[in-house]
């Protein structure tokens, strides 16, 4: 996956900000994702003991993940599929490529897949003269206008409905020039129709797994579409392609954390379709792939077992914590420069790709705290970002003027008599400044936050004062 570098997340994000239709977009957060998710936890009552119990299933898993890959690889063979194993992208897109040639391939449907779009795959087909469509609405809409996925559950959240129209209009010629697209139902039953002959001819169908169960050599997605089945049973091939760390022992495990991701994700009890393949069509089956072939990518995860940030790969790519993130909801996905945006690429691209072009996305947090709390798998992100600060301040990856800064906030926070005298004049000077409207919309030296809000003037006690005052 090619990456930004610090100066492009800063530009993209200062981009973000100042376009009309990208913030109008991202305003379908709050409406739509981040309500239904309270709606749908609020009325599980066992919530947080499935929350409990879906950690340690993970943890454990983690801690013995040979034995469970191993496991799952001998039921996939016993069931007469294939496994093979990924070290990095390039092997995962070669061993696709190899798997495509051998049926002589020429056009390939795809669900949707987070790591697909990590280790690029559709580049490497079509480099080879395949055509690769997307089948799940939103991956189709940003293959048509040729941009990345902005969210890990809506890949289009990013695009307004007059936006899809537009790329509808150009991308499909042999439709009437003069047909009506200004609902997203008309939207939706064009989609459908264009995409169903890619189905019906299909050589090849790949998809992602949001679990692979050791126990029976399951692979399992949830769709709300219907095109994961789709993709999977009309082609010749089935390709499945997941990480390592998304296999899980038993099926009783998949639906404990079935249950918190649906609800994190769209707040669903559960989604439209949760689909388990195991294997290739057998003889008393009516319909399925003539061949079941499983490629497990590594791509940097087992560098982080063991490490400070092994919780990352708890991740189930609810997206709850992009959802609830203050700086996600300001500048959108694309602004990351990774296939994981928000929070949770803030950490899990750093570890995957190395910190040297990633070293911003830690950075691009207020430590609010809001994506711990809602992480249905109780990731500790705001603790693993700092550790990758630390990190970047370790191996001199931060700027001078950052450093600097550092060593001068250090310097007074450890003469606590002169930083709160200092403390004390600022704040009075701060508030003079602001006086008659209790906020400053231009500040020296923090253009970053008042360019695009007010600064609020500091309160006439501090938080120290006030906390004296309490105790005595």
């Amino acid at each position: 996956m090619t990456h930004l570098t610090s100066h492009e997340f800063k530009a993209r994000s200062k981009n973000a900000l100042s376009n009309a239709s990208l913030q109008r977009a991202l305003g379908n957060l709050k409406n739509g994702f981040v309500r239904s998710r309270a709606t749908a936890i609020s009325e599980l009552k066992e919530f947080e003991s499935i929350r409990q119990k879906a950690v340690e299933i993970k943890n454990h898993t983690l801690n013995h993940l040979d034995f469970y890959l191993k496991q799952f690889e001998r039921e996939v063979i016993a069931k007469n599929g294939v496994v093979h194993w990924a070290l990095n992208a390039k092997e995962a897109c070669d061993i696709t490529l190899a798997i495509a040639k051998s049926v002589n391939a020429k056009r390939i449907t795809k669900g949707k897949s987070m790591v697909t779009e990590e280790i690029e795959l559709n580049k490497a087909l079509e480099a080879h003269g395949m055509t690769v469509v997307e089948t799940d609405l939103g991956e189709y809409i940003i293959q048509l206008r040729k941009e990345t996925p902005s969210h890990i559950v809506a890949p289009a959240i990013h695009v307004l409905k007059e936006q899809v129209a537009a790329s509808f209009y150009e991308a499909h010629h042999s439709l009437p020039k003069d047909r009506v697209l200004d609902q997203p139902s008309q939207l939706l039953a064009e989609a459908r129709d264009i995409l169903r002959n890619q189905f019906l001819t299909a050589d090849v169908g790949i998809t992602g797994a949001n679990f692979l169960i050791a126990e029976n050599g399951a692979t399992v997605i949830v769709t709300n579409e219907g095109n994961g089945d789709l993709t999977q049973t009309c082609a010749k091939i089935h390709i499945v392609i997941a990480s390592i760390e998304k296999v899980i022992p038993t099926t009783n495990d998949a639906m404990n954390i079935l249950r918190l991701l649906s609800r994190s994700a769209t707040g669903q009890a559960i989604t439209s379709y949760v689909t388990f393949s195991m294997g290739p069509k057998r003889p008393a089956d009516l319909d399925g792939p003539q061949q079941f072939h499983v490629i497990l990518v590594d791509n940097g995860r087992s560098q982080l077992l063991g490490t400070p940030v092994q919780d990352m790969l708890r991740c189930i790519r609810c997206g709850a914590c992009l959802n609830h993130c203050p700086v996600y909801d300001a500048v959108g996905g694309q602004a990351y420069g990774s296939v994981y945006p928000g929070p949770m690429g803030a950490v899990l691209s750093p570890g995957l790709f190395g910190l040297k072009e990633t070293r911003d996305l830690p950075n691009a947090s207020t430590f609010c705290g809001r994506c711990e709390e809602v992480c249905p798998m109780k990731i500790p992100l705001p603790g693993m970002m700092r550790y990758y600060r630390e990190e970047e301040y370790k191996q001199h990856l931060s700027g001078f003027t950052v450093r600097q800064g550092l060593r001068c906030w250090a310097f007074f926070a450890k003469h606590p008599v002169l930083y709160h005298f200092l403390m004390a004049v600022v704040s009075f000077l701060l508030r003079l400044l602001g006086r008659k409207k209790g906020y400053l919309r231009r500040l020296f030296l923090a253009s970053g936050w008042t360019t695009y809000r007010d600064f609020p003037v500091p309160s006439d006690k501090t938080f120290h004062q006030l906390w004296r005052e309490r105790q005595s």
